[in-house]
């Protein structure tokens, strides 16, 4: 079992530093560590493995960051980080979710998109559900969601770019 001090331990400084890369505040990325690690210790049996540990503490940290944003209003919707730009980086998507013409433009997108990716991004985004729950839900694999997911988000990043 994976003790909590050894894992604040050793990733503090890495998810400290990705936090303070998207929050831009001192204070806030402190707050959102600190619930990243109460998180990830409530969860930590269903992290599966499957993806470097530094990984999952990033991405509980950006749901965090994230939910943090929608309680303050300043944000309709969030998208995964791209997997070629990497855990530790800020990427396009999330500054263009920033602004509300692009929110409205992804609501559009999603309108008109097929099943299953429609209902995949918005049980991943908006429910914000693992990909082994939306696999459930479908009654196919984790695996499955992941992908599914990850094609809906690059036909949306796709007609975004697009679109003037």
């Amino acid at each position: 079992m994976i003790e909590l001090e050894d894992l604040y331990e050793r990733y503090f400084p890495s998810v400290y530093r990705y936090l303070l890369s998207i929050t831009r505040d001192q204070n806030l990325a402190e707050d959102l560590t600190a619930e990243t690690f109460m998180k990830a210790l409530e969860g930590i049996e269903d992290f599966n493995g499957g993806c470097d540990i530094r990984v999952w503490l990033c991405q509980i940290g950006k749901n965090s960051y994230y939910s943090h944003l929608r309680k303050q209003g300043r944000v309709d919707i969030v998208a995964e980080i791209p997997e070629d730009k990497g855990p530790f980086s800020e990427t396009s998507m999330d500054t263009r979710l920033m602004n509300e013409e692009t929110s409205q433009k992804i609501h559009r997108i999603l309108h008109h998109m097929k099943e299953p990716y429609k209902e995949v991004f918005t049980l991943r985004v908006f429910g914000e559900l693992s990909f082994k729950r939306i696999g459930e839900i479908f009654q196919k694999t984790e695996n499955w969601a992941c992908v599914t997911f990850h094609r809906s988000r690059k036909k949306i990043l796709a007609e975004l770019e697009e679109s003037p």
